[in-house]
């Protein structure tokens, strides 16, 4: 992402350079204050979710998909050290004997624990030390700073955003662990009144939007820049798929019966035995689950998560249906054909509440589907942010346009054929990583993240007319 680009814009957003100087200058001191809360939130996090654990545990890889914690631990710590402390500060490194034993491109998940890792005592007193350096380089920022990395405060979203990333895995590791509960919260809000009598999917008409950002400030290298995009005319689920639509699926034979998966996602179904969702099993007639330690009847009610892609590919052919392509996702996610805009929520360009989306780890699953109406999109979908990651059609690639930055490791390697973009953020992601434009990535095998889908279908010439 290049200055060039950061200060591109498309038709239908709004420019900070259109502010007058004294919005801008409030700006500028909102944009400082929000990366310090951010990054307090995901520290308090980071601790919940090491503090309720021994060290043995923290040491421990509890799957091979998965660090050990105490590794993800020091991570946040060395990343934050990187480019706060070094990159935006311009200080000596605290500790560059430890870059490369929590460098994620150097060594894979299954070896870590192997390396000389910092003990989880030290890991603590580590991160600790960090911060302290990285919060007064913050109070000594210029969001004004015309350099890429500092202007608007990026480099310090960047780094909030990297810290949930990783409480997001980290939970993930948590769910696969096995033992005694350790995390707690309370259940999500009960579904609203209406939510039996909303429509099964929702019109989204054809036509162009804007896709992407070029003015957010912390918007990373793969949601940029700002495009148009056509899209035609499409229905899309109004609510995520629910455990009980799934059931139906399981009970109909869809694990059995290849002509509902793709060539590779049937080999795949096949090698690795699936015959449901991941930490599903049967007790008796009934079907149960296991989260976060607990084991509880499936709650039908809810968006159906732990499938992966060819899961949910073959599902959708089942329901004669299919995934949504990113561009539709986006479309149906931002796009207020009233204020012919792109809204940088579901909802408008508030920030996220407990009313209109489940993130942060409050509740420690989906809500039940058509929760949330306040947070309902222009085209009348619910839940688009929030309770489960959705997996969308479409390949991982960049925009056109795209640059990366500040380093190509962030998305630029990982485009092409290999991975599914998912939209819209978990119950596990924080309100500062996930926005309408936020892409998420992975192998269509992933089952372990907590991501679900909905659905969707052509539009006919009489539907759209």
């Amino acid at each position: 992402m290049t200055s060039q680009t950061r200060a591109e814009q498309s038709p239908t957003e709004q420019s900070p350079t259109e502010q007058t100087p004294v919005a801008r200058a409030g700006a500028e001191a909102t944009d400082l204050r929000l990366a310090r809360a951010a990054l307090e939130r995901a520290r308090r996090r980071t601790l919940a979710l090491t503090d309720c654990l021994d060290d043995e545990q923290l040491m421990a890889q509890h799957s091979k998909l998965m660090s050990p914690l105490g590794w993800d631990l020091a991570h946040i710590g060395n990343q934050e050290e990187l480019w706060l402390v070094r990159e935006a500060g311009g200080r000596a490194g605290l500790r560059p004997d430890l870059d490369r034993i929590y460098d994620a491109f150097v060594t894979p998940r299954a070896d870590r624990p192997a390396l000389p890792l910092l003990s989880p005592d030290e890991a603590q007193r580590y991160v600790a030390q960090v911060r302290e350096q990285a919060l007064e380089v913050l109070e000594g920022a210029d969001p004004a700073d015309p350099a890429p990395l500092l202007n608007g405060g990026f480099v310090f979203g960047m780094v909030a955003q990297h810290e949930q990333q990783h409480d997001e895995t980290m939970l993930a590791t948590h769910q696969l662990r096995r033992g005694e509960p350790v995390l707690h919260a309370p259940e999500p809000p009960a579904a609203p009144a209406d939510a039996a009598g909303l429509p099964r999917e929702v019109l989204v008409d054809g036509g162009e939007f804007t896709m992407g950002t070029s003015t957010d400030p912390w918007a990373l290298d793969n949601e940029r820049p700002a495009h148009r995009v056509h899209v035609p005319g499409f229905w899309l689920d109004t609510v995520p798929v629910t455990c009980g639509a799934y059931l139906e699926f399981i009970e109909d034979g869809g694990y059995r019966e290849p002509r509902w998966w793709s060539q590779e996602g049937w080999a795949y179904k096949e090698k690795a035995g699936l015959e449901a969702p991941l930490f599903w099993r049967r007790e008796g007639a009934s079907w149960v689950r296991r989260r976060f330690g607990h084991t509880e009847p499936i709650p039908v009610d809810q968006p159906v998560l732990h499938v992966c892609w060819y899961e949910a590919d073959a599902y959708a052919r089942w329901a004669g249906r299919r995934l949504p392509t990113e561009s539709e996702w986006e479309k149906a996610a931002r796009h207020d054909p009233a204020a012919g805009r792109s809204l940088r929520h579901p909802w408008g360009d508030d920030a996220p509440d407990d009313t209109r989306a489940n993130l942060g780890q409050r509740h420690l699953q989906p809500a039940p589907a058509g929760a949330y109406p306040a947070g309902a999109a222009p085209s009348g979908a619910r839940q688009l942010l929030g309770d489960v990651w959705e997996w969308t059609s479409s390949d991982f690639t960049p925009y056109p346009g795209f640059a990366a930055f500040p380093y190509r490791e962030y998305s630029e390697v990982f485009f092409g054929p290999d991975y599914k973009v998912l939209r819209g953020g978990s119950f596990g992601a924080d309100q500062v990583a996930v926005r309408g434009t936020f892409r998420n990535w992975d192998y269509p095998i992933r089952r372990q993240i907590f991501a679900g889908f909905r659905t969707a279908r052509d539009a006919s010439v009489a539907e759209v007319g």
